[in-house]
C-alpha cells in the first residue's frame, strides 16, 4: 500500500486528489488548516469512499513552527515503515494585500512555496527510503517570470499577482533542483499545471476586484475531479515518469528559464537560510 501526504487536502484539489488517490488504495495522510476543516473534509471523503484509509492532520503551513509541528505529527504515523510514497505540496493561497506571517515572510512565497520547501526536509528521509516523488501545484502562470532578487518579498511594491507568479516559478526552480542535486537519491520530483479550476482559492482571504475576478472567472475552469487525475497518474504511473511538468497527465511545456541553474541554486540557498536550516539531501550534486 502507498502512502501519500497531501497538503491543502481540505478543499478543492486536494481534496479531490485524497479521494481519488484513497480510492485506488493508497494510505492518505491529508495536511487542513483546521481540525474543524479536517473532520469535516474526512467524514465527506468517507461517505465517498467508505474504505479509505485516511487520517488528517491540521496546522496553518504559512507558519514554520505549524510546518514542523505537522511534519513531526506525519512522522509519528507512518514511523512503522518509516517511508513516504508521495508528498503532494498543493496547499497555497492568494493574498490581494500585502500580508505577512508569524515568520514575517510575505505570505504567499511563505506558503505557496517555502511551506512546501521545509515539509520537503522535514521528510526527506522518509521520502529516500521509498525512493518517492515530490509534487507540486504549479501554474502556468510561472511563464515569463523571473525571480525579483532585489525584493523577493515585494515588501516595497506589492503586486498581488506578481508576487503569486513569482511563488509558482519558485515551485518550479525548487522542482527542477531537487531533480538535478538529489539526482541519485531514488526520489523524482514533479510540478502540476491543474490548468483553470474551478475552485475557491482566489476568494479565500481576498476582496474587491481580485476576488470579484475569480468569481467570474473560476465558472470557466475544470473541476478539481478531472484535475486530480494527473496527481493520482504522477503517484501511481510506473515506470517514473521522466519530465518535470504536468498538464492533464501528459508532459507540458515550461519556461525555459526554469532550467537557469544559477537562480535555481540562489533560491535553494535563500530558502534554506529563511527556514534556517541545511537540506543535505544526501548524494548531493
Amino acid at each position: 500500500m502507498k502512502t501519500v501526504v497531501i497538503t491543502g487536502a481540505t478543499s478543492g484539489i486536494g481534496f479531490a486528489a485524497a479521494k481519488a488517490l484513497a480510492a485506488s488504495g493508497a494510505r492518505v495522510i491529508g495536511v487542513g488548516r483546521t481540525q474543524d476543516t479536517c473532520e469535516k473534509a474526512k467524514a465527506e471523503l468517507l461517505v465517498a469512499v467508505p474504505n479509505a484509509d485516511i487520517t488528517y492532520v491540521h496546522g496553518d503551513l504559512s507558519s514554520q513552527t505549524d510546518v514542523n509541528a505537522v511534519a513531526d505529527e506525519i512522522q509519528s504515523l507512518i514511523a512503522t515503515s518509516g517511508c513516504l510514497d508521495a508528498l503532494i505540496n498543493n496547499a497555497g493561497g492568494v493574498r490581494s494585500g500585502y500580508t505577512t506571517t508569524p515568520d514575517g515572510y510575505e505570505l504567499q512565497f511563505a506558503l505557496n512555496h517555502l511551506a512546501g520547501f521545509l515539509l520537503t526536509f522535514k521528510l526527506w528521509e522518509n521520502l529516500r527510503k521509498a525512493k518517492g516523488r515530490v509534487i507540486f501545484t504549479g501554474s502556468n502562470s510561472h511563464k515569463k517570470t523571473r525571480m525579483h532578487w532585489s525584493d523577493v518579498m515585494y515588501s516595497k511594491h506589492y503586486s498581488c499577482l506578481m508576487a503569486y507568479k513569482q511563488s509558482k516559478l519558485c515551485n518550479m526552480l525548487f522542482a527542477r533542483e531537487i531533480n538535478r542535486r538529489f539526482v541519485d537519491s531514488g526520489v523524482k520530483a514533479y510540478v502540476v499545471d491543474p490548468g483553470l479550476v474551478n475552485t475557491g482559492i482566489g476568494n479565500k482571504q481576498t476582496g474587491g476586484i481580485v476576488s470579484a475576478f475569480w468569481r467570474m472567472r473560476k465558472k470557466h475552469g475544470d473541476s478539481p475531479e478531472y484535475v486530480a487525475q494527473t496527481y493520482s497518474y504522477l503517484c501511481n504511473q510506473m515506470p517514473t515518469p521522466f519530465w518535470l511538468y504536468y498538464h492533464a497527465c501528459k508532459p507540458a511545456d515550461y519556461d525555459k528559464h526554469v532550467d537557469n541553474e544559477q537562480d535555481a541554486k540562489r533560491l535553494f540557498e535563500l530558502s534554506e537560510q529563511l527556514c534556517g536550516i541545511r537540506f543535505n539531501g544526501g548524494d548531493e550534486k
